[in-house]
């Protein structure tokens, strides 16, 4: 019976401790104690135990000037050795380095995550730089061009269940009829990429094509993307397309998709 009860205790420890990790996010990086109590609904001791361990371990790093908790180094030596044991990262690595330095625009390369996406890899160029790298965030389906790459390797029934039946508007110009979402998904089946608009976020444009595995099946999406400015898709858009379509093949043949094109 104590056996059971230490597993079960050491269990509910490890959900607790997860589940104030994940209450970082981008916008909300640093926080004291009294935020995490708010935000995973533990109790204050509870909570500033849970601190203490996670602080030692480094997954947790303090400042002693404001009081203030972020994420540790730990995390991120952890992520980086999931990503080097990622094959999609290992074989796009080098081939979106070499775009973005090509086209001066962003490339990234993603997968799906549930009901969203990951991105695996971001790269900037000279005309589309970021702040801060986008390696580990999330993004939409229905509203880029990355997440219409990787349902088009679904069917429109896999479509409809994942998105549900509410989609979020974003901008003026974001998908929210799920229907209207697998008519332009087929789009993407049948021209070999997809294409956003400020769907996401307003002056951001982004241009993406489906990576293959071995199976033919979608396993990844790699993007060309930027503000609308430098994406100057009215003159730019087949050029770019024809660009994330050759690049998304390479990947595919190097993943051991004999049939992509790399033409």
């Amino acid at each position: 019976m104590s056996s059971a009860r230490e597993t079960s205790n050491g269990t509910k420890s490890v959900e607790r401790a997860l589940s104030l990790l994940t209450t970082f996010s981008d916008r909300y990086s640093a926080k004291r104690i009294s935020e995490l109590v708010a935000d995973t609904g533990l109790g204050q001791s509870t909570v500033s135990r849970l601190v203490g361990t996670l602080t030692a371990l480094g997954f947790l790093a303090h400042d002693e000037r404001t009081g203030l908790y972020t994420l540790g180094h730990e995390n991120l030596r952890l992520a980086n050795i999931a990503l080097n044991y990622s094959p999609i990262h290992q074989r796009s690595r080098q081939f979106a380095q070499d775009l973005a330095h090509e086209t001066g625009l962003g490339v990234n390369v993603a997968e799906l995550d549930g009901n969203r996406f990951l991105y695996l890899l971001n790269f900037e160029g000279s005309k589309a730089p970021r702040p801060a790298t986008l390696v580990g965030r999330t993004g939409s389906l229905h509203a880029t061009a990355l997440g219409k790459s990787l349902l088009s390797g679904l069917t429109d029934d896999e479509i409809r269940t994942l998105v549900g039946d509410e989609l979020p508007r974003y901008t003026q110009h974001t998908i929210t009829d799920p229907d209207a979402l697998v008519a332009e998904v087929e789009r993407v089946r049948l021209q070999g990429f997809a294409i956003e608009r400020e769907e996401a976020a307003p002056g951001r444009a982004c241009i993406a094509a489906p990576i293959r595995g071995r199976e033919g099946t979608v396993v990844a999406a790699l993007s060309i993307s930027g503000p609308l400015a430098a994406m100057q898709l009215d003159t730019e858009q087949d050029r770019l397309a024809r660009l994330a379509i050759h690049w998304a093949g390479e990947i595919s043949s190097e993943l051991g998709y004999l049939g992509a094109n790399v033409t």
